[in-house]
């Protein structure tokens, strides 16, 4: 009975562990399918936007930073001490070479200039009289040589004289605007008061420097696109008017010189301008810049493979109107992924939304500064 008894024990056993396996296949492997259907069931599809990456025309620019001077740029000082009687500056006005701005006391310079036109109408007549006579022989030559002599310098004395007096007026030596007047009326003045500045704005001037890279692409006339922060959305042209002849050894740069016209004045002298200089054109990949994300130092970007996103390791160069220049990553044609990328993932599925406009529509436009892209970052 013993060994019976075994038998029907291991049977017992037997039968229970196959029914656990049973139940084990039947459920739990039925569990995990439904379970992974409703996974997949449960994946969101994303719904993005994208533009094919396109090739086009890049500028490439080289750039700078300079400050505006006048062509002509003075000083205003007078010619001789005295006091201001008469003063005509108001800043910012333009005026004509030869107005006059300011005038001394002259009551002195305009007795000597009587009293040496009175010298010089005694010595013509006393000389006028010498030569009558002479021809008498009433009176020598050396005397009459002595009488034109005195005349000389009579006449000498005269134009000091009216060149003292027209150094008591203050006049503009050629046309330019005048800065704010640090004097005022009946203030003395020397020689080494400065009355105001004037400045010829029809044109300004820009030195700035350029690597010795670039020594070989840049020419005299070559046009120059200047823009500063006082003038947002605007920019000033104008061109290359000097190249310098040497290699500073220490930087290994060299001094360019540009000239922008400024017709209506609003550039100063003084201001901080940066410059572009356009160089060459080249062929190049461009994607919108808004594509572009950052995780890691690793630029990244995702591209649309059929309804899964597929992302890209990237390598940016230059940036103009919002798009940017892959060189490796990104061939054209790719489609682009550039909104809706906030939650994507390497293989998440996604839906593309059409009726975007093509890369090259935008980059196409007006070339800002070239610049290496700024990818968001990503968290």
């Amino acid at each position: 009975m013993g060994f019976f008894k075994q038998l029907v024990v291991l049977c017992v056993l037997a039968g229970l562990a196959g029914g656990g396996y049973w139940y084990y296949q039947t459920h739990m492997t039925s569990a995990a399918e439904g379970s992974g259907e409703r996974s997949q069931r449960g994946a969101r599809t994303v719904k993005v936007e994208a533009v094919h990456a396109k090739e086009t025309e890049l500028p490439v620019f080289a750039e700078a930073v300079g400050t505006t001077r006048a062509l002509r740029a003075v000083d205003i000082v007078p010619l001789a001490e005295g006091r201001i009687v008469e003063i005509d500056i108001k800043s910012g006005q333009e005026v004509t070479a030869g107005t006059v701005l300011a005038r001394l006391d002259d009551e002195i310079e305009r007795a000597t200039l009587a009293e040496a036109k009175a010298r010089v109408n005694e010595r013509r007549l006393a000389m006028e009289r010498a030569e009558s006579l002479r021809q008498t022989n009433t009176i020598s030559q050396a005397n009459l040589e002595q009488l034109r002599s005195e005349l000389a310098i009579a006449n000498a004395e005269l134009d000091r004289a009216q060149r003292r007096l027209a150094d008591r007026t203050i006049r503009a030596p050629f046309t330019g605007v005048l800065g704010i007047s640090s004097i005022d009326l009946g203030a003395r003045v020397e020689t080494s008061n400065v009355i105001t500045h004037l400045d010829d704005l029809a044109e300004v001037e820009i030195e700035f420097r350029l690597p010795e890279t670039v020594y070989g692409q840049i020419v005299q006339g070559q046009p120059v696109t200047a823009t500063s922060a006082a003038f947002p959305g605007r920019s000033f042209t104008g061109n290359v008017a000097a190249i310098d002849s040497r290699v500073d050894q220490a930087s290994r740069s060299f001094r360019v010189r540009a000239r922008l016209p400024n017709p209506d004045r609003v550039l100063p002298v003084g201001m901080f301008m940066r410059l572009e200089i356009e160089l060459s054109i080249r062929q190049a990949i461009v994607v919108p810049e808004e594509a572009l994300q950052v995780e890691g130092g690793t630029i990244f970007l995702f591209v649309a493979d059929g309804d899964t996103a597929d992302r890209r390791n990237v390598v940016t160069g230059l940036r103009r109107n919002g798009f940017v220049q892959i060189s490796e990553g990104v061939a054209a044609g790719d489609l682009v992924i550039h909104r809706g990328i906030q939650s994507l993932r390497d293989g998440s599925k996604i839906e593309v939304i059409d009726g975007q406009p093509e890369a090259q529509d935008d980059a196409s436009g007006t070339p800002e500064t070239a610049a290496k892209a700024q990818p968001r970052q990503r968290s």
